[in-house]
């Protein structure tokens, strides 16, 4: 099971929860990694948490303003990227561009969708893993492994058709082991969560409970 901890925009600091994370990754032997900001990635990278970019323009070194660039990610420690976040909406085209620009620069993958069709497209571009967050259980305090655990299951299934080898990922909701362990047990190969650690008190604590149920 994955655990990717996406800090999106929060006033969080980025080095307590990347080493929070990385202890945490040590002491258990689950794979934890942290998602910060752009401008954080190489901070994080440096406390030996792994690390990922939030997004990857589809784009190549050029007249680009304001594009983060998948080569520049990896060269500050990232090691994957999200693609297509609900939160960062992309067209079908630029998915596929990005997942390109992500594979040229060698980072991993995970491209997010609302529902099971969507997911079933996301995998046939071919990334590492798909993920499906249905936007409106994001940011609350019920998982989507329990308030719509047919969605999880549906989605497993549309990216096996798909493609077998791509992992399903789901989010929305993630904040305890118990959602954890219920995720796996629908089929998800990894959760993707954001506040439940961002928002912490002791992120720590929090990634020690994520992880006591693996």
């Amino acid at each position: 099971m994955f655990i990717l901890v996406n800090l999106k925009a929060y006033p969080c600091d980025p080095i307590e929860v990347a080493t929070a994370a990385r202890d945490v990754a040590e002491a258990s032997g689950a794979r934890i990694a942290v998602s910060p900001q752009a401008a954080d990635l190489a901070r994080v990278a440096e406390t030996g948490a792994e690390t990922w970019a939030q997004h990857v323009s589809p784009n190549e070194h050029g007249s680009h303003t304001g594009s983060t660039l998948a080569e520049a990610a990896a060269d500050n420690g990232a090691e994957g990227t999200l693609v297509n976040h609900s939160e960062k909406r992309l067209k079908l085209a630029d998915i596929d561009g990005s997942v390109r620009a992500a594979e040229r620069a060698g980072l991993e993958t995970i491209v997010c969708g609302n529902n099971p069709a969507q997911i079933g497209a996301a995998a046939a571009l071919g990334p590492d893993a798909v993920a499906v967050e249905p936007p409106a259980l994001i940011g609350g305090d019920v998982s989507v492994a329990t308030a719509d655990p047919g969605i999880v299951e549906d989605a497993v299934a549309a990216a096996e058709a798909v493609d077998d080898d791509v992992d399903l990922f789901c989010g929305a909701g993630v904040s305890t082991g118990e959602d954890v362990a219920a995720a796996g047990d629908l089929g998800a190969a990894g959760v993707l969560l954001a506040s439940g650690v961002a928002k912490a008190d002791d992120p720590e604590a929090v990634l020690e409970d994520l992880v006591s149920g693996l």
